[in-house]
């Protein structure tokens, strides 16, 4: 998912507050399934509509916050930034939209969430740059309760954006022609074929997992690392407010965390890194990104007195409400590099159908099949299932039923799947849940049919 660098350009800034948006202002939501993606924000955006805000979604397929919201707009995979390129000034706007577009254009304050749902890599960067393009149209650029809202798929991604991280546009390729590849809390040759080649063809592969994946039996060197629940750190939301977290278990002493083991491997290399202590670590990082200035250990620990003031500790009154002893974190101010956003002039589109074939959308699940949820045996009812989710009148087209068994097959692999028959898929598209077996990280065409036995050759993939 792409546009961290415009998030932190065009965000929500400090003084900004989901929960203050009410009746004059606007939240747009495109290529999102909010309650799958971000509950959290699920709830806060259906409480926003509940005290007036003007709540308009745009997507392909019918969610859980439509029925929350003042205009909902259909539009087919592939025509995001054709869809949300109307609510532009000076654009035509076709007769069907003028009224929510109106609605749009009038809002005091308005606020635009994007996510993942149906996009890859490019086609996401249109939409971050054609939905930071609205934002700055609109002419309140770092007023509270305007900015744009990335629907991130982990919870640190904004942070890794702003210390530099950035999605390779050709993955593959950059892992094949690595001198030396370093995968930290990443399976790549888990999680497709092609990546599993090319780590193969890496000349050095370094390693730091929780687990023994894929990629870390094809490693050179495999560091343990601690997980998130053993160390401290910090985390940047979506809203660009930073959060300071503690450890929840004792790690073993002989395990560190992830800034220790590349920091102890960056000293051995004459880089001046932080290997000791977490809080001496932020303090070298900050120093790098200019919106991160001053931020600290204690300050993102600071508290203030906490409202509605009632027996905290009495459930009975309180219910499951607690003061927060451990920080309320700081909000980040926004980058400001001067340069303008431009509307992407289309969208990354949809690749043709195979021949008795369909085309794969990639899609959210909240529980998805990762390897840290896995070993959870309290969620596996809750847990997505390796389906294919289609329209009943494309699977009768393909002579298929609900829960049949089948084979996909797409680029030189094929997966086992079952169908899943659900009215509100477009027809001729299959909606494939991310993180269960599909190899899928854009709309792909792919054949489908009736499963057969073939050797199995990749853990769950077949080829």
């Amino acid at each position: 998912m792409a546009g961290g660098d415009l998030v932190a350009r065009y965000g929500l800034p400090e003084g900004s507050d989901l929960g203050a948006l009410g009746k004059g202002d606007a939240i747009l939501v495109i290529a999102s399934d909010l309650h799958q993606e971000a509950p959290v924000w699920w709830l806060r955006l259906k409480q926003a509509a509940k005290r007036g805000a003007e709540l308009i979604v745009l997507n392909p397929r019918e969610t859980r916050l439509d029925k929350f919201a003042g205009h909902v707009v259909r539009y087919p995979y592939g025509q995001e930034v054709e869809t949300l390129s109307a609510f532009l000034p000076g654009a035509q706007v076709p007769e069907a939209l003028q009224a929510v577009v109106s609605a749009f254009q009038a809002a005091e304050n308005a606020v635009v969430f994007y996510g993942s749902e149906g996009l890859g890599l490019d086609g996401s960067q249109a939409v971050a740059q054609t939905a930071a393009a609205l934002v700055f149209s609109r002419g309140k650029t770092g007023q509270p309760n305007n900015g744009l809202v990335a629907v991130w798929p982990n919870g640190n991604t904004q942070g890794a954006w702003d210390m530099g991280f950035k999605p390779s546009a050709d993955l593959a390729s950059a892992v094949r022609t690595a001198d030396v590849l370093w995968a930290a809390a990443v399976d790549p040759a888990g999680d497709d074929p092609a990546l599993a080649e090319a780590v193969d063809g890496a000349r050095f592969v370094i390693v730091q997992e929780l687990f023994l994946s894929e990629t870390a039996r094809r490693a050179d060197i495999v560091f343990p690392a601690q997980s998130f629940a053993e160390r401290e750190g910090t985390v940047t939301s979506g809203e660009l407010r930073v959060q300071r977290y503690y450890p929840a278990i004792r790690p073993d002493a002989n395990i560190r965390p992830d800034f220790a083991i590349s920091a102890q491997i960056g000293l051995r290399l004459g880089l001046k890194l932080e290997a000791r202590v977490s809080s001496l670590a932020l303090l070298q990082a900050v120093e790098k990104v200019p919106t991160y200035a001053g931020l600290s250990y204690q300050r993102l620990a600071d508290v203030t007195e906490q409202w509605p003031i009632f027996g905290r500790k009495d459930m009975y009154y309180g219910g499951t409400g607690y003061a927060n002893s451990q920080g309320l974190g700081v909000k980040l101010a926004l980058a400001a590099d001067g340069i303008n956003p431009h509307a992407a002039k289309e969208s990354a589109g949809m690749p043709p159908a195979a021949v008795n074939g369909l085309v794969l959308v990639p899609m959210t699940r909240l529980f998805d099949r990762g390897a840290t949820v896995m070993p959870s045996t309290l969620l596996h009812q809750r847990l997505a299932d390796k389906v294919l989710q289609l329209n009943p009148r494309t699977a009768e087209k393909l002579g298929l039923d609900n829960d049949s068994d089948v084979l996909v097959a797409a680029n030189n692999w094929t997966v086992d799947a079952r169908i899943q028959l659900d009215e509100n898929v477009p027809v001729g598209v299959a909606l494939v849940p991310r993180s269960t077996g599909f190899p899928v990280t854009a709309p792909l065409a792919a054949t489908v049919t009736s499963r057969v036995a073939v050797p199995e050759v990749y853990g769950g993939l077949r080829s």
